[in-house]
């Protein structure tokens, strides 16, 4: 061992500092894809709620490898993704210093969750907001085209006001997240038009992403509260009779410059950072067990070309401090920032993906649906009761 700090460094990288909580528990998008004029207006991000993971049984396509046409094991995210709903217009302008808002043009029907997003406090509230906007877009239906017309004249990017439908899923959470989502392909004008259609409407994620895509998931990690150096740093500990603690860092500097320099490790904040992951591929884009209107649709979304078990993809007993997916959801591989709930914005990848894990073709021979809550033996509760026979207190 020459040395400590090339055979073994410091965890966590010095990019990320500071180090503290993050403002803001919506995973935020700073860049979005390069527009392409070919392709049809499209937009390029969406949001959901983290479900929970499992597991699935795939046979590997990739030419070369030692697993190549053989059955693979991987851990697979469910994040759930009700409709959004399209609620606002904002042009920006292009100048030397970036891009300028020129406008924001919102639609007259607002719904309540989106408007409890707008207050601190709802219950106490006169419930107001955009109460007079409603009644002069009414009034006055020349302006709003007006509007749209200086977008269209003046504007280099168009982006949508869009929120989640969160009384769709059965949080206790009841003021719906809102985002701008860039709206790329087409003309300036094709993209005003695409957001004028779609305006108080439902876009389902199916529309924005595909199977074997490649997203990028944004979003805020798993809180840790107040953390010492050997666990939010991975510092040495110290031997075992060291004065006044060994989970520390034995010199935190020299005598001089009097001052502790940034790069050395210290205690605090740990996770509850806002963190971007690229390039996740989604297995499967599942449709809900419940249609737009809250009717069940019928739908087996457990189901696979070689496992015909009619089954859902919610495991036996739901997803853990979960419950039940019920509507839309997106399967990604791999882990996803954040705790159970968490809302999580998923965008298309920056970049074009050429490698060929990204051009892999999925297909999926199982997917798992026992339960998460401990050893979960049985797929079905079909299956659980034809095993376990009659019992005795359902005789």
């Amino acid at each position: 061992m020459s040395h400590r700090k090339f055979s073994c460094p410091r965890k966590g990288s010095l990019a990320f500092l500071p180090r503290k909580r993050c403002k803001h528990i919506r995973g935020r998008v700073r860049s979005f894809p390069q527009d392409n004029a070919e392709q049809k207006p499209h937009l390029t991000a969406f949001m959901g709620y983290k479900a929970g993971m499992t597991h699935i049984v795939r046979e590997l396509d990739r030419p070369g490898s030692k697993a190549h046409k053989k059955e693979v094991v991987e851990a697979v995210s469910i994040v759930e993704a009700p409709p959004m709903v399209i609620v606002g217009v904002v042009g920006y302008v292009k100048t030397p210093r970036g891009l300028r808002p020129l406008t924001t043009v919102w639609a007259e029907h607002l719904s309540d969750q989106l408007r409890r997003r707008f207050y601190k406090n709802w219950c106490k509230s006169k419930k107001k907001a955009f109460t007079k906007y409603a009644k002069k877009m009414a009034a006055d239906k020349k302006s709003f085209e007006d509007q749209l017309k200086r977008i269209t004249k003046y504007c280099a990017v168009v982006r949508v006001l869009a929120h989640t439908q969160i009384d769709k899923i059965h949080l206790r959470q009841k003021k719906a997240h809102l985002m701008e989502i860039q709206v790329n392909g087409g003309s300036v004008a094709d993209k005003v038009a695409y957001a004028k259609e779609h305006l108080e409407q439902q876009v389902p994620v199916s529309t924005v992403f595909e199977k074997d895509e490649m997203v990028d998931v944004l979003g805020v990690t798993k809180g840790h509260g107040f953390e010492g150096v050997t666990h939010r740093w991975g510092t040495t500990k110290l031997p075992r009779k060291t004065h006044k603690g060994l989970r520390k860092v034995a010199c935190i500097g020299a005598w001089h410059p009097a001052r502790v320099a940034y790069s050395v490790a210290r205690a605090g904040q740990n996770g509850f950072h806002h963190r971007t992951e690229l390039n996740k591929k989604v297995y499967r884009v599942g449709t809900g067990l419940l249609d737009k209107d809250g009717k069940p649709t019928g739908e087996h979304n457990g189901k696979t070309d070689y496992d015909l078990t009619e089954k859902s993809i919610n495991p036996m007993g739901g997803f853990p401090h979960y419950g039940l997916v019920r509507q839309d959801f997106l399967m990604i591989k791999g882990a996803v920032v954040g705790t159970k709930k968490r809302v999580l914005t998923l965008r298309k990848s920056l970049i074009p993906q050429t490698n060929r894990r990204a051009q892999e073709k999925v297909d999926l021979k199982f997917i798992d649906t026992s339960s998460k809550f401990g050893h979960g033996r049985f797929q079905t509760a079909d299956e659980k009761k034809a095993f376990m026979g009659p019992l005795k207190g359902k005789e």
